[in-house]
């Protein structure tokens, strides 16, 4: 085996952010003429088998057990391990979603064998391959080589690649088993897993609407929760906001928060500060309005207002509400 990318559901299907990985392994795997295989375990493990089959790989593997219908970060990392021993990957590909962040490094040391984490590309150099992250809050980036005999483990950001560049095939499933000893679990966590209580998950949102200092105080956050509420959108927010109290931590998006890549993203008084567009460069259609004509979120923008979100944001609202 020369690829393997670990799966992540999400509310049945394949999380967005394991499709991602999915597609930065397909473009790995024909730089380097190797083959790409899926893993498939855990809750609704069968639907993503299914969904995987249909995706250019070479084929995927099944495992189903009792020992893994609910998450827990010793029965997912001694399931990957088995895994990787059995098969011998020359590369283990997940996207780096804070389920895989409690999980994937135990994987790590329990094979003895190197992580790169949070990595946004990689390239090609005299047949070594070199993994790509952004350091000090996305204001460099770096090369990294695994020198070491065996598999590399790589956690991709969100967004680093996009999920429109998904080859489709057709593959086999192929289903295996692994031995886990219930007394040796000694974690498990509530379902849905989450950073904290009451957080969301906006790396699998479709649509953002994210909000900045622009909103000048919390008794305008209303407005913010309407529009949400009219496109069907998660709400996001740059640091100040989030700093303020008005919003919890897991709403933040940048280089201090979450990666996102939404088909529609909302940057509603944000002025673009390069710790936020690291967070949200790879959404498809970034829509921005700022009254600052200057402001550097509109050098990311697809479409840019110019004018006050205060006067703004109820129109837009009564508009969407109206069609």
């Amino acid at each position: 085996m020369d690829i393997l990318v670990v799966l992540e559901g999400a509310n049945g299907a394949i999380h967005r952010i394991s499709k991602e990985a999915l597609a930065a392994a397909q473009a790995l795997g024909k730089d380097i003429n190797q083959k790409v295989s899926v893993l498939a375990f855990g809750k609704n493990s069968d639907n993503l088998s299914k969904e995987a089959s249909s995706f250019n790989v070479d084929e995927v593997i099944l495992i189903e057990d009792d020992n893994l219908n609910s998450y827990s970060a010793d029965a997912y990392a001694e399931t990957i391990k088995q895994v990787v021993e059995k098969e011998s990957p020359k590369f283990v590909i997940m996207g780096y979603s804070y389920l895989v962040r409690d999980f994937f490094p135990k994987v790590s040391a329990r094979l003895q064998k190197p992580l790169i984490t949070d990595v946004i590309g990689y390239k090609t150099d005299g047949g070594k391959i070199l993994f790509t992250k952004q350091v000090i809050h996305g204001k460099l980036t770096v090369d990294i080589e695994s020198k070491v005999d065996g598999p590399v483990l790589v956690g991709f950001q969100s967004a680093a690649y996009s999920v429109d560049n998904l080859e489709n095939g057709s593959a086999e499933v192929r289903t295996i088993t692994v031995t886990l000893d219930p007394a040796q679990l000694k974690t498990t966590s509530e379902e849905p897993f989450q950073e904290e209580s009451g957080g969301v998950d906006l790396t699998a949102a479709d649509k953002i609407v994210s909000i900045g200092r622009g909103i000048s105080k919390e008794d305008n956050m209303s407005m913010i929760k309407d529009l949400a509420t009219a496109l069907k959108a998660e709400i996001g927010a740059s640091r100040p906001i989030v700093d303020s109290g008005w919003l919890p931590n897991s709403h933040q998006v940048g280089s201090s928060g979450q990666s996102v890549s939404p088909n529609l993203y909302l940057a509603l008084g944000i002025s673009g500060a390069i710790q936020h567009v690291v967070g949200m460069k790879g959404s498809k259609n970034i829509v921005a309005i700022n009254r600052d004509s200057d402001a550097p979120i509109f050098e990311v923008a697809d479409y840019g207002v110019v004018g006050d979100i205060l006067e703004i944001i109820p129109k837009l609202t009564e508009a969407i509400n109206n069609l």
